[in-house]
């Protein structure tokens, strides 16, 4: 018979219980018995692993990158920026492989939350879940925001076509409440509406994208994955574009000095190119969604980062052939580079496409980003963490619907009020943490549970996973290391995690484990009356 919790607090098996581990064959009956329909092949998780890693990152990190920030407070990697993008594909590789061993044992949604509980217990999942909601879903409004800020520059390319307050919008209507504050406070003449002495401000394009994203999710992955791939070719033609225009008209004099600042610009460079190497370990998410996830699970993480990687340093080298890095270079240069080098060519068409590709590819980061924060959730839903009204699937599209449109309004929420500068800092430790858990919860669970089939090993294990955590936990001192709030906001964001767990997440579970063996003795009664 089940042990009773007679209450939910502390206890002196507090400790035992929160280190609890769920065992990978219940999480596998789970996904059996009420799972998400599968839907995703081995193209359709390359596609969505390529939506997600090329973003923003390739068309404007790229330039600052390779020239240097424009304050100088960040050093260039110059031409030998295709090292530095090799370094940073290599420091995901050691993650990535371990994140393939386990999408491929335990094919389940929730990611780097669900191997956590495999290995670590119910307080660490739970930490590890509200990490990943640092994430991805503060990421998702995050790009929602400089989606919106690509989308108001590619209007304003047609300034002699269209209507003024279409290309020109009030600045209220397009920037959240933090911009417009500093904007006012820059310039007192801009109008800005104002409520109870603040000013009122609705980033009218990054709610509009955010619905649109949210509707499709709904409709099921896919249409989401279709939706992805159209989005993954726009981007793709566009950067064949720019290398292939581009090619011709290189100077190979300016691929001299390859490094003007030796290796601390080129590692200087990886830092900041790992970040436009993050998204793949979001494809773990939809892992339940896989028709064949011991098989296309490992190509498709792996393929994606190999094919961005090929992406990434041909544009490398086209841009830094174009234009030389070792000198001082235009602001427009540093603020969307692939653009200036086509204006420069005086190809403004091309120029203009370059646009509409960086708006393909935030398009389908985001994407990709709702998608994992709601398996995410979905998961932890599963084990009841929060409300098991969220597991409810659409009865026609089989998704999570109720789920994703909370995930889809909690964005606008915080589209209208989160300062995205520190949340999105924020972001980067979470990517972290949760690359480190997931290599370390691969060499517990070598131990712990050895027999264990694994369609897909780590190779040279124990040595790649610990070279993960200690590349990713170089880079979270690194990070932490420069002058920024978010060093000391993450723990703050861990403590407010543990706070939660202990006033609910624990109190759910242990009301929960009450449930359950309230049944169990009735059954038992039942049982013996007859």
């Amino acid at each position: 018979m089940a042990e009773k919790f007679h209450r939910a607090t502390f206890t002196r098996n507090f400790l035992k219980t929160i280190t609890r581990i769920k065992n990978p064959d219940e999480m596998l009956a789970e996904a059996k018995a009420e799972g998400l329909e599968k839907t995703l092949g081995v193209w359709d998780l390359i596609i969505l692993g390529v939506g997600a890693i090329i973003g923003s990152g390739i068309f404007a990190v790229v330039g600052i990158a390779a020239a240097g920030s424009a304050d100088g407070s960040i050093i260039g990697a110059g031409p030998g920026l295709i090292v530095s993008m090799v370094i940073a594909a290599v420091a995901c590789i050691f993650s990535a492989l371990c994140y393939s061993e386990f999408a491929t044992m335990i094919p389940v949604a929730g990611g780097a939350y669900t191997y956590t509980f495999a290995t670590l217990g119910e307080f660490a999942a739970w930490m590890v879940g509200w990490v990943l909601m640092l994430e991805y879903a503060i990421g998702f409004i995050a790009v929602a925001c400089a989606w919106s800020n690509h989308f108001i520059q590619f209007l304003s390319g047609f300034e002699k076509v269209l209507p003024a307050w279409i290309t020109n919008p009030p600045v209220w209507l397009v920037n959240d409440v933090f911009s417009v504050t500093k904007l006012v406070g820059d310039n007192p003449d801009i109008h800005v509406p104002m409520l109870f002495g603040m000013p009122v401000s609705i980033n009218l394009p990054a709610i509009v994208i955010v619905l649109l994203m949210t509707m499709i999710l709904v409709r099921g992955t896919r249409d989401s994955a279709k939706m992805a791939g159209l989005m993954v070719f726009i981007k793709l033609a566009v950067i064949a574009l720019f290398v292939f225009a581009g090619i011709f008209f290189v100077k190979p004099e300016n691929w001299t000095p390859f490094a003007p600042n030796g290796a601390a610009g080129i590692f200087a460079g990886a830092f900041l190119i790992f970040f436009a190497y993050i998204g793949f370990d979001a494809l773990a998410t939809a892992a339940e969604e896989c028709k064949k996830p011991q098989k296309d699970l490992p190509v498709g993480i792996i393929g994606s980062l190999i094919v961005t990687t090929i992406v990434y340093v041909s544009v490398a080298l086209v841009m830094t052939g174009l234009q030389d890095t070792s000198s001082t270079v235009p602001m427009a240069f540093l603020k969307a580079p692939m653009a200036y080098c086509m204006s420069v060519l005086n190809m403004n068409w091309a120029a203009g496409l370059i646009s509409l590709g960086s708006l393909a590819g935030l398009t389908s980061v985001l994407l990709v980003l709702e998608m994992a924060a709601t398996r995410i959730l979905y998961a932890m839903s599963r084990d009841h963490f929060i409300s098991q009204r969220f597991q409810k699937l659409h009865p026609k599209f089989k998704t999570p619907a109720l789920l994703t449109w909370t995930v889809g309004l909690l964005a606008i929420v915080g589209i209208l009020t989160l300062n995205l500068d520190v949340a999105a800092e924020l972001c980067n430790y979470g990517t972290f943490t949760s690359f480190i858990i997931v290599c370390v919860a691969v060499l517990i669970l070598r131990k712990t549970d050895p027999e264990r089939p694994r369609p897909f090993k780590v190779p040279f294990s124990p040595v790649t996973p610990a070279l993960g955590i200690i590349i990713c936990g170089g880079l979270m001192v690194y990070k932490s290391m420069q002058p920024s709030g978010s060093a000391l906001l993450f723990p703050v964001w861990l403590g407010l995690g543990a706070i939660i767990y202990l006033l609910y997440g624990f109190v759910r579970n242990r009301q929960n484990e009450n449930r359950i063996h309230n049944e169990k003795v009735e059954l038992k009664k039942q049982e013996m009356m007859k």
